[in-house]
C-alpha cells in the first residue's frame, strides 16, 4: 500500500452537492479497486484559475488523500478522464502533512526570510 494525494478541479458551474456526489463516486471506485482507506478530504471551494480551462475562469478545488495499491489507479484515472465536469486532476505520491489553502501573506516566514539576506545579492 502506498499513500497518494489527488487534487480535483471541478467545473465551477456544478453545485456543491454535485461535486460531493462525484467525489464520493470516485472514492467508491477506488475502494472497489483495492484502496484501503480515504484518509482525508478537504473542499477548498471555488477559486480563480491561473488561466482559463475550457473557457472557465474559476474551478472548484477538492484535495483528497488515500491509501491504495498502485494497480487500483488505472481504472480510477480512466473514470476521472471520462468525467465531463472535472476540468483537471493530479494524483501524486503523498509524503507530507495534509494541505490547506494558505495565502503567501499569512504563511510562516522561512529561515532565509527571517535573516533578511538574499542569496542572489552580491555585496
Amino acid at each position: 500500500m502506498k499513500n497518494y494525494e489527488v487534487v480535483y478541479i471541478f467545473d465551477s458551474q456544478l453545485t456543491d452537492e454535485e461535486v460531493g456526489a462525484r467525489v464520493d463516486r470516485f472514492h467508491e471506485l477506488l475502494k472497489s479497486g483495492g484502496a484501503r482507506d480515504i484518509t482525508a478530504v478537504d473542499h477548498w471551494g471555488r477559486r480563480q484559475l491561473a488561466y482559463p480551462i475550457r473557457n472557465r475562469p474559476n474551478g472548484y478545488y477538492v484535495i483528497a488523500q488515500f491509501e491504495s495499491v498502485p494497480d487500483a489507479l488505472a481504472e480510477y484515472e480512466r473514470a476521472l478522464k471520462l468525467d465531463e465536469g472535472l476540468l483537471r486532476y493530479l494524483v501524486v505520491l503523498y509524503g507530507g502533512e495534509p494541505t490547506a489553502p494558505m495565502s503567501v501573506a499569512t504563511r510562516q516566514p522561512r529561515k532565509d526570510d527571517e535573516d533578511g539576506e538574499d542569496e542572489d545579492e552580491e555585496d
